[in-house]
Protein backbone atom coordinates (compact mmCIF):
# COMPACT_ATOMS: atom_id res chain seq x y z
CA UNK A 1 0.00 0.00 0.00
CA UNK A 2 2.02 2.55 0.95
CA UNK A 3 5.74 3.36 0.93
CA UNK A 4 6.56 3.89 4.89
CA UNK A 5 8.88 7.04 4.96
CA UNK A 6 11.29 7.84 8.02
CA UNK A 7 10.87 10.90 10.37
CA UNK A 8 12.95 12.82 8.37
CA UNK A 9 12.16 11.43 5.23
CA UNK A 10 8.28 11.99 5.62
CA UNK A 11 6.96 14.89 3.35
CA UNK A 12 4.50 15.44 5.53
CA UNK A 13 7.27 15.91 8.34
CA UNK A 14 9.08 18.85 5.91
CA UNK A 15 5.82 20.36 5.38
CA UNK A 16 5.04 20.78 8.56
CA UNK A 17 8.55 21.90 9.50
CA UNK A 18 8.30 24.59 7.22
CA UNK A 19 5.01 25.77 8.17
CA UNK A 20 6.56 26.36 11.67
CA UNK A 21 9.26 28.03 10.25
CA UNK A 22 7.46 30.10 8.31
CA UNK A 23 5.32 31.26 11.23
CA UNK A 24 8.18 31.55 13.13
CA UNK A 25 9.74 33.84 10.79
CA UNK A 26 6.76 35.42 9.38
CA UNK A 27 4.49 34.61 11.81
CA UNK A 28 5.17 37.63 14.13
CA UNK A 29 5.29 40.33 11.13
CA UNK A 30 2.01 38.65 9.86
CA UNK A 31 0.42 38.76 13.23
CA UNK A 32 0.90 42.60 13.96
CA UNK A 33 -0.16 42.80 10.34
CA UNK A 34 -2.92 41.65 11.28
CA UNK A 35 -3.31 43.09 14.76
CA UNK A 36 -2.38 46.27 13.24
CA UNK A 37 -5.70 46.16 10.59
CA UNK A 38 -7.55 44.73 13.45
CA UNK A 39 -6.62 47.49 16.13
CA UNK A 40 -7.25 50.09 13.05
CA UNK A 41 -10.87 48.67 12.40
CA UNK A 42 -11.29 48.72 15.73
CA UNK A 43 -10.27 51.73 16.11
CA UNK A 44 -12.78 53.31 13.36
CA UNK A 45 -15.49 51.24 14.61
CA UNK A 46 -14.93 53.14 18.06
CA UNK A 47 -14.54 56.42 16.17
CA UNK A 48 -18.01 55.73 14.04
CA UNK A 49 -19.77 55.22 17.69
CA UNK A 50 -18.23 57.75 19.51
CA UNK A 51 -19.73 60.02 16.60
CA UNK A 52 -23.02 57.86 16.52
CA UNK A 53 -23.67 58.78 19.92
CA UNK A 54 -22.30 62.56 19.22
CA UNK A 55 -24.53 63.12 16.83
CA UNK A 56 -27.31 61.08 19.02
CA UNK A 57 -26.80 63.81 21.61
CA UNK A 58 -26.88 66.61 19.71
CA UNK A 59 -30.29 64.95 18.22
CA UNK A 60 -31.47 64.41 21.36
CA UNK A 61 -30.84 68.15 22.54
CA UNK A 62 -32.55 69.35 18.96
CA UNK A 63 -35.70 67.58 19.71
CA UNK A 64 -35.76 69.20 23.51
CA UNK A 65 -35.54 72.80 22.09
CA UNK A 66 -38.01 71.65 18.98
CA UNK A 67 -40.35 70.94 21.85
CA UNK A 68 -39.56 73.51 24.33
CA UNK A 69 -39.88 76.08 21.20
CA UNK A 70 -43.31 74.54 19.88
CA UNK A 71 -44.25 74.65 23.76
CA UNK A 72 -42.94 78.60 23.62
CA UNK A 73 -44.83 78.80 20.54
CA UNK A 74 -48.25 77.34 21.91
CA UNK A 75 -48.23 79.36 24.98
CA UNK A 76 -47.45 82.24 22.84
CA UNK A 77 -50.21 81.53 20.21
CA UNK A 78 -52.65 80.80 23.33
CA UNK A 79 -52.02 84.33 24.89
CA UNK A 80 -52.16 85.86 21.47
CA UNK A 81 -55.40 84.34 20.99
CA UNK A 82 -56.52 85.41 25.38
CA UNK A 83 -55.68 89.00 23.87
CA UNK A 84 -57.36 88.88 21.02
CA UNK A 85 -60.17 87.40 22.94
CA UNK A 86 -60.30 90.09 25.60
CA UNK A 87 -59.88 92.87 22.91
CA UNK A 88 -62.87 91.67 20.93
CA UNK A 89 -64.84 91.90 23.96
CA UNK A 90 -63.59 94.86 25.00
CA UNK A 91 -64.35 96.54 21.22
CA UNK A 92 -67.85 94.86 21.18
CA UNK A 93 -68.90 96.54 24.83
CA UNK A 94 -67.27 99.44 23.70
CA UNK A 95 -69.29 99.58 20.24
CA UNK A 96 -72.17 98.60 21.97
CA UNK A 97 -71.83 101.58 24.36
CA UNK A 98 -71.01 103.77 21.61
CA UNK A 99 -74.04 102.56 19.75
CA UNK A 100 -76.51 103.51 23.00
CA UNK A 101 -75.09 106.87 23.33
CA UNK A 102 -75.47 107.57 19.78
CA UNK A 103 -79.05 106.14 20.08
CA UNK A 104 -80.03 107.77 22.94
CA UNK A 105 -78.26 111.26 21.20
CA UNK A 106 -80.55 110.47 18.32
CA UNK A 107 -83.69 109.96 20.41
CA UNK A 108 -83.31 112.92 22.18
CA UNK A 109 -82.48 114.91 18.84
CA UNK A 110 -86.01 113.59 17.41
CA UNK A 111 -87.76 114.54 20.92
CA UNK A 112 -85.96 117.88 20.75
CA UNK A 113 -87.24 118.44 16.88
CA UNK A 114 -90.64 116.58 18.02
CA UNK A 115 -90.68 119.62 20.48
CA UNK A 116 -90.04 122.22 17.94
CA UNK A 117 -92.39 121.50 15.44
CA UNK A 118 -94.96 121.03 18.73
CA UNK A 119 -94.25 124.23 20.03
CA UNK A 120 -94.37 125.90 16.20
CA UNK A 121 -97.46 123.89 15.62
CA UNK A 122 -99.11 125.93 18.87
CA UNK A 123 -97.18 129.17 18.07
CA UNK A 124 -99.11 128.90 14.26
CA UNK A 125 -102.17 127.81 15.86
CA UNK A 126 -102.43 130.93 18.63
CA UNK A 127 -101.27 133.47 16.10
CA UNK A 128 -104.52 132.01 13.38
CA UNK A 129 -106.50 131.97 16.31
CA UNK A 130 -104.94 135.85 17.70
CA UNK A 131 -105.74 136.28 13.93
CA UNK A 132 -109.43 134.88 13.69
CA UNK A 133 -110.56 136.80 16.80
CA UNK A 134 -108.97 140.20 15.98
CA UNK A 135 -110.88 139.33 12.55
CA UNK A 136 -114.00 138.75 14.49
CA UNK A 137 -113.25 141.23 16.73
CA UNK A 138 -113.12 143.53 14.24
CA UNK A 139 -116.44 142.82 12.69
CA UNK A 140 -118.04 142.50 15.95
CA UNK A 141 -117.10 146.10 16.70
CA UNK A 142 -117.68 147.23 13.89
CA UNK A 143 -121.19 145.77 13.52
CA UNK A 144 -122.28 146.20 17.55
CA UNK A 145 -120.46 149.02 18.66
CA UNK A 146 -122.13 152.90 17.78
CA UNK A 147 -119.57 155.54 18.47
CA UNK A 148 -121.35 156.49 22.08
CA UNK A 149 -120.58 152.83 23.15
CA UNK A 150 -117.33 153.13 21.95
CA UNK A 151 -116.25 156.28 23.42
CA UNK A 152 -117.86 154.55 27.06
CA UNK A 153 -115.51 151.66 26.85
CA UNK A 154 -112.55 153.75 26.03
CA UNK A 155 -113.49 156.20 29.53
CA UNK A 156 -113.79 152.72 31.14
CA UNK A 157 -110.79 151.25 30.32
CA UNK A 158 -108.57 154.49 30.78
CA UNK A 159 -110.22 154.95 34.41
CA UNK A 160 -109.50 150.81 35.38
CA UNK A 161 -105.82 151.61 34.26
CA UNK A 162 -104.38 152.32 37.64
CA UNK A 163 -105.96 149.91 39.34
CA UNK A 164 -104.90 147.24 36.78
CA UNK A 165 -101.13 148.85 36.50
CA UNK A 166 -101.20 148.67 40.77
CA UNK A 167 -100.28 144.74 41.26
CA UNK A 168 -97.03 145.63 38.19
CA UNK A 169 -95.66 148.66 40.18
CA UNK A 170 -95.59 145.93 43.21
CA UNK A 171 -93.76 143.58 42.24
Amino acid sequence: MGHEYGFFDDPKTWVAASFVIFFILFGSKVWAALTGILDKRAEQVRAELAQAQQLRTEAEAMLRDAKTRREQALADAKALMEGARHQAAALATSAATEAEASAARRERMAVDRIATAEKAAVDEVRNIAAEVAVIAAEKVIRTALTPEAGGALVDHAIASLPTALAPRRAA
